[in-house]
């Protein structure tokens, strides 16, 4: 019975590593490098000002919800679970901004100077018990701290909106009784269009309406983007959606959408990548997005399958050098971005 458990074991896990083989690689796309930007949930929010940080001139602008201040954790679990979740004590902005000019002034993390004409929108609601507002205002006074002293960030475009009322989860459209709790799959229906106020605030005003999604959502194999072969502690598999137009070879700009903890495909299946409501503003904007897929371990301690912003991935994270991060570079290199 041994022996029979063993080889069931050995022919799934080849079964497994079959299936992201067949994934297809990301296409190659006509990206127009002023169109980009970065956007996240909750850890995937905290992961979104890590990238913006990290590669600036890749990632001008960033949209961070129910989330914090860059470096705010300092690769201490600790940390990561008082002082950036629940805001005891509240995270020092300041201080973190301070130490931010310092990284960027060693090359650990990006130039700030990439930032010039850059747009941050943070969205965090009044009714988040698991991260709380206290957290989420902090990382808007970490922009502001960032501009302060700093002329070549003085049209650097910072928006906090913090007044509305919702729970720990991603407002969409659609109205509901859900939107002042945080319950799988973390998507609120507020009768507020978040993905839509996001777009808005990256990318401008909308040049058509936002309708019902007619593009095609596709997986792929994020295996094949291992930096140097390292593990980047993702999902086997990940997924792009591409406007019509993006399918045709028409320019395209490209937003890079990461979930929350517990909102991977393992954990919710396509609902974040099919109704958050990134897609069909997406056709509107003539936007790809790609949606990397993390996924839960226990070595290293990750058990809700969330983005390293606390420094499970190794204690360069947070920086040019972190493994997720240089997997996200990869990654959108084969898309066809380029700087």
């Amino acid at each position: 019975m041994r022996c029979f458990t063993g080889l069931m074991a050995v022919l799934l896990m080849l079964t497994g590593i079959a299936r992201a083989d067949d994934a297809p690689r990301l296409p190659s796309l006509k990206l127009d490098p002023a169109r980009v930007a970065v956007a996240g949930l909750s850890s995937g929010g905290y992961m979104a000002t890590q990238v913006q940080m990290a590669y600036p001139e890749w990632f001008p602008a960033a949209a961070i919800v129910a989330a914090g201040p860059f470096g705010c954790a300092a690769g201490r679990l600790d940390l990561a679970l008082s002082t950036c979740m629940k805001g005891v004590p509240a995270p020092d902005a300041a201080a973190l901004a301070a130490r931010a000019k310092d990284r960027s002034a060693k090359g650990d993390i990006g130039a700030f100077k990439y930032l010039a004409h850059g747009r941050v929108y943070l969205l965090h609601g009044k009714d988040d018990a698991l991260v709380s507002p206290v957290v989420a205002e902090a990382g808007a006074r970490f922009y502001e701290a960032l501009r302060e002293g700093d002329p070549t960030l003085k049209n650097l475009q910072v928006t906090n909106d913090g007044h509305r009322a919702f729970a720990h989860n991603l407002p969409i459209a659609a109205t509901g009784d859900d939107c002042d709790k945080s319950v799988s799959p973390y998507l609120g229906h507020c009768g507020f269009d978040a993905a839509g106020e996001i777009f808005g605030r990256l990318f401008g005003k909308a040049p058509r309406g936002a309708n019902e999604a007619k593009g095609e959502l596709r997986r792929f194999n994020q295996d094949a983007y291992r930096p140097d072969g390292a593990d980047a502690f993702l999902a086997a598999e990940g997924y792009i959606y591409l406007p019509p137009d993006c399918v045709a070879g028409k320019r395209c700009g490209l937003l890079v959408a990461f979930h929350g903890c517990k909102q991977n495909a393992d954990a919710v299946g396509e609902a974040f990548v099919k109704d958050a409501g990134f897609n069909r503003w997406a056709d509107a904007y003539d936007v790809a997005v790609l949606y990397p897929q993390t996924r839960a371990s226990t070595a290293p301690m990750n058990p809700q399958a969330c983005w390293d912003w606390w420094g499970y991935s190794g204690e360069h994270y947070d920086s040019r050098q972190g493994v997720q991060l240089r997997w996200l570079i990869g990654a959108v290199q084969a898309l066809g971005l380029r700087h």
